[in-house]
């Protein structure tokens, strides 16, 4: 598909595009609200399309209606119900704006030339034909657009699924080039965590589209991370605002990670639970079995932790929705009976929490206050997996509020945050010039089909790192801190930290390191080790890290399956495994990492340099 196609052509004025939620257009004064701010915008002299969502609860009263029917209502017939939520706002406000003196004219998702895949319910969006929005906004109106919707190639009704709306709207700021995409909420902005949990969140003014995109992804409930992916992958300038005020809330948009505080918020998933297949064979291709069943379901997992396989057998853990455990250990069934090896257990009432912060790969010492915070707070870790811009645990759901609490005082985030906190030593992390990535990312984006299509732009290989595994770990609050506060203080900057689920109440912890940090590493944790009867110490001086980086990567449980499968075809076992909204990495042995650095970067289409 062209450019021009996906992006339509340049137009003259400047384009704001605004989107209010359905509380936001609830009765006939919020949506006089609504439309009196695009009127506003509009008489400064800018284009403006204004996209709503269904009123308050219509959307609930439609799904009760349609139950009313039926047990089972067809997809179809579902959403050709719900699209007619949006088109009565469209109307309303439209209506609102003409009152006011100036001319609009309503859209529903097919009149916008939205086209989609045809998955009802959630349906991904293809392409925009922006015609007949061009000639609206020429015309001098207001162009009020029904979120949430879409048709397909057969002229099907189509609707987006969850964030359907502002998703809609930073797809239409992409094609049109705007100048600003603003999300209408009931809150202020982006705040450092959920308000309702902690009374000091701090309201965040500047928020990268990677940090965003993490918070989104964990359970942030101001925007959806789909709609993020597009604002990220297509330039969109997002800014939240409040609906019934005036504040400037917080600007989403690209931020340089030498300037960017080191944690920037805290993020809770309440309802998660854990899978963990043990006993698997330690050999090529079992994280391919695995991401296949998954992707076949479309079940996108999240804290993937494998562990260094010991005797022959190998243990993969992750985090899921609770929503999705039936369904994911099905999957994980059928994945050890094509394995031939291995046995599924499970474990609930967990919830995830996390920090994030785009200036953390610039900082040692992260971990250990997130884990002594913990420790303090007598809470035990189960799952540790992190990334270069977030650290992820599972801890028990009754202690999950007082975790969240916990950190965000450690780390002072009420407080106006610096680009350089007392946190530890500042360092940079580094990689070896082995790189595969497309031209520019943007050449990526404009070859794609369709514009929410996955973008896979680089895969890098890292050989300047080694790997360091403490076995037979004592499961209890303050092992961690006090392992990663010994590594910090020795300035040892720590990449890839990757604890499995404890057994019989011992943990495997694995980290990466820079090759030139090992020998004092290992000295600051043999100190610490010591008093941990049991336990032993392991190394790999010489190991490769293929990272493959994109925008949304979680989300599509097919980018994982084609880089364990394009690994598993060349032979390589991986040790470790890390993911995340932005990237996945896989750890292999040393001697592999050129090899397959190659085969993976071939296997996304991308050239190796």
């Amino acid at each position: 598909m062209s450019f021009e196609r996906l992006f339509g052509s340049e137009y003259a004025l400047s384009i704001v595009v605004q989107k209010f939620g359905g509380t936001s257009v609830a009765d006939a004064t919020k949506i006089r609200n609504a439309a009196a701010r695009a009127v506003a915008v509009h008489r400064e002299g800018h284009q403006v399309v204004l996209v709503v969502s269904a009123r308050g609860k219509k959307t609930d009263e439609l799904v009760g209606l349609a139950a009313e029917i039926t047990d089972t209502p067809p997809a179809r017939e579902m959403d050709v119900l719900l699209s007619t939520g949006e088109q009565e706002t469209i109307a309303l406000a439209s209506m609102a704006i003409q009152s006011l003196g100036v001319s609009a004219m309503s859209f529903t998702g097919g009149q916008l030339g939205i086209t989609t895949d045809g998955s009802h319910s959630k349906a991904r969006i293809r392409s925009i034909d922006t015609g007949r929005i061009q000639a609206a906004l020429e015309a001098g109106q207001i162009v009020v657009a029904a979120g949430f919707q879409g048709y397909d190639e057969h002229g099907n009704i189509t609707t987006l699924g969850r964030g359907g709306s502002d998703l809609t709207a930073t797809a239409l700021a992409a094609v049109l080039r705007a100048d600003v995409c603003e999300i209408f909420t009931d809150v202020e902005g982006v705040y450092t965590t959920d308000p309702r949990v902690v009374a000091e969140a701090r309201k965040i003014e500047k928020i990268a589209y990677e940090e965003m995109l993490e918070l989104a992804s964990l359970g942030a409930g101001v925007m959806h991370s789909r709609s993020i992916e597009f604002a990220k992958k297509y330039h969109v300038p997002i800014r939240v605002r409040p609906a019934l005020g005036e504040g400037e809330g917080t600007l989403i948009t690209a931020l340089d990670d030498q300037t960017a505080p080191v944690v920037t918020g805290v993020a809770l998933v309440k309802s998660e639970s854990r899978v963990t297949l043990l006993d698997l064979p330690d050999r090529p291709g079992v994280m391919d079995q695995i991401f296949t069943q998954m992707e076949e379901r479309k079940i996108p997992i999240d804290m993937v932790v494998q562990d260094v396989g010991s005797g022959g057998v190998a243990e993969v853990s992750f985090s899921v929705p609770e929503a999705e455990l039936a369904e994911t250990l099905t999957a994980a069934e059928r994945a050890v009976e094509v394995l031939g090896q291995g046995r599924v257990v499970s474990g609930t009432n967990l919830s995830k929490v996390s920090v994030v912060g785009i200036g953390m790969s610039r900082h040692t010492g992260v971990a250990a206050l997130m884990f002594r915070t913990l420790a303090d707070a007598g809470i035990n870790i189960g799952i540790v997996t992190t990334s270069e811009i977030k650290i992820s645990v599972l801890v028990d759901r009754d202690r999950s509020v007082d975790a969240v609490r916990a950190i965000h005082k450690a780390f002072a985030l009420h407080e106006e945050i610096t680009a350089e906190p007392a946190v530890g030593v500042r360092r940079e992390v580094g990689s070896a010039s082995i790189a595969a990535d497309a031209e520019t990312e943007d050449a990526t984006v404009r070859g794609l089909a369709g514009m929410e299509d996955i973008v896979v732009s680089e895969v890098r290989l890292d050989d300047l790192q080694s790997r360091v595994t403490f076995s037979n770990v004592p499961d209890r609050p303050g092992v961690l801190a006090d392992l990663f506060e010994a590594v910090a203080e020795g300035a040892v900057v720590v990449d890839m930290i990757v604890q499995n689920v404890s057994q019989q109440g011992r943990a495997n912890v694995s980290f990466t390191v820079l090759r030139s940090d090992l020998d004092r590493c290992l000295l600051l944790g043999r100190e610490v080790s010591e008093t941990w009867p049991n336990c032993e110490l392991s190394f790999e001086k010489e190991i490769a890290k293929i990272s493959v980086t994109g925008i949304g990567l979680r989300t599509h449980t097919s980018v994982g399956r084609v880089m364990f499968r394009a690994l598993a075809e060349q032979g390589a076992n991986i040790s470790l495994i890390n993911t995340s909204e932005v990237r996945f990495s896989a750890v292999v042995a040393g001697d592999a990492g050129k090899p397959a650095v190659e085969k993976v970067a071939a296997a996304f289409g991308l050239k190796a340099r």
